[in-house]
């Protein structure tokens, strides 16, 4: 055991090459939350970790030692299963609006602490607090209320849990240390495990919309998720899905919680995108849940469920329960839209052959409806409708899709974002819907 340990001799040793062991890494985690430890040494760290990597074991420990660093959510005394869905961010993916109330319809609770957007990504938050006096659960015991009564609640990240994320994903953002994939892991996993989920799937984005570019790159990370938290005594599966264009058919934040609640009331034609992406999350849910014995066994489950309109009535009746008007949120359906708007029209006969999703998403941002760093303010009632999408014809003249700004420079810019994220071909069988691939890359499964 060591009695004296300097941070400068943990950083050496990482640096070179070394293992760190469970007391070195609470001694850096306690360090950064009590000062002990400077930022200057912690971010110097960091760079060592991006550069040198982890081991399993460290991934694992250093997740530890951040869940240990606050509190956690006690579940205790609820019913489970406890199953929860994480994304990795994309543009238009508002799968958690959809799949949180679809899942829990099968008794399973989904307690669900998100995100909000930033760059070119959407957050859930945020498209939640588009909704009418919604409310980010914030205490644990009003967690504790909406999760028994809906069977899933929305929560943020409070001061209380895991607090050394906050510290080191502030340092990882100025010092270029944010692609680093154990310390990706590390932070979302022990966000997810502090608010009490027994089994996890992950939905990690690839492409040119998703943090993560690469199939390699995204397959990099869905491993280390799954064996750091098999390692830590949880159930995971990590699908990786196609990000290289919007899912569904609106961008926005309350656009996206208006065509949430259009899939659940069943209006999905026109969003089979967005939809294989949910029904699989979800029935991997249900795998984990034991609710279904295989993913093709949950999504018949999830599609019946569908037919009928309870999904519907627990979105609605989790508005309520978190503080939102259910009946205003269903009367802005199709007219909470900000006051300007511009549509861009085909320039020529043919196909669309592709959206690209990091432009679609760079406009959302030029409109207000993302942030480009924590401190910005969105417009809930921005955003785009499309129209048309990959694979469908259109005429010259014909709209292809409608923008909504609070500005006329902001829709102007905005405008001008989206001519060069939008491609026509020529009409081809090989741009057509038939040839679409699923958006659904790999799995990887570890439960």
């Amino acid at each position: 055991m060591l009695w004296f340990m300097r941070a400068v001799d943990v950083i050496r040793k990482k640096r070179d090459g070394g293992e760190l062991n469970a007391e070195e890494l609470r001694f850096l985690i306690q360090g950064c939350l009590d000062g002990s430890v400077p930022e200057y040494q912690i971010a110097a760290w960091l760079m060592a970790v991006y550069f040198r990597g982890m081991s399993d074991q460290e991934t694992g420990e250093l997740t530890r030692q951040m869940i240990e660093s606050g509190e956690r959510i006690d579940l205790s005394g609820i019913p489970g299963p406890f199953v929860d869905k994480h994304s990795t961010g994309g543009v238009g993916d508002k799968v958690s609006l959809i799949l949180a109330p679809l899942v829990a319809c099968f008794g399973i609770k989904v307690p669900m602490m998100s995100g909000r957007s930033l760059g070119h990504t959407g957050g859930t938050l945020d498209k939640l607090e588009a909704i009418p006096g919604y409310r980010i659960a914030r205490d644990p015991r009003e967690f504790r209320r909406i999760l028994m009564e809906t069977g899933y609640a929305m929560a943020g990240q409070s001061d209380r849990i895991v607090p050394a994320d906050r510290v080191l994903y502030a340092l990882r953002d100025v010092t270029a240390t944010v692609e680093s994939i154990p310390l990706i892991t590390a932070s979302i996993l022990s966000k997810k495990f502090a608010e009490g989920a027994e089994s996890l799937v992950f939905d990690v984005k690839c492409g040119d919309g998703a943090f993560m570019k690469t199939l390699s790159d995204a397959e990099e990370l869905a491993e280390s998720l799954a064996r750091t938290g098999r390692k830590l005594g949880r159930k995971i599966v990590a699908v990786i899905t196609d990000m290289n264009e919007p899912l569904g058919r609106m961008v926005g934040n309350f656009l996206e919680a208006e065509e949430s609640a259009l899939c659940l009331r069943g209006e999905t034609r026109g969003r089979e995108d967005l939809m294989e992406v949910t029904l699989r999350l979800s029935a991997w849910m249900l795998v984990a849940g034991g609710k279904a014995k295989t993913p093709e066994e949950g999504i018949e489950r999830c599609l019946k469920m569908l037919e009928g309109r309870e999904p519907y009535q627990r979105f609605l009746a989790n508005i309520e329960a978190q503080g939102g008007d259910a009946k205003a949120f269903e009367r802005g359906i199709g007219t909470l839209r900000a006051p300007i708007r511009r549509t861009l029209k085909a320039s020529q006969d043919g196909l669309i052959q592709r959206i690209e999703a990091y432009k679609t998403g760079l406009s959302t941002v030029v409109l207000g409806a993302g942030r480009n760093k924590t401190t910005d303010s969105v417009y809930p009632y921005v955003g785009i409708l499309f129209f048309r999408k990959r694979g469908e014809p259109v005429q010259a003249g014909e709209p292809i899709l409608e923008l909504y700004a609070e500005t006329d420079q902001a829709a102007d810019e905005a405008l001008s974002i989206l001519r060069e994220a939008v491609h026509i071909a020529c009409k081809s069988e090989e741009t057509g819907p038939a040839f679409r691939k699923s958006l659904v890359l790999k799995e990887i499964v570890a439960l």
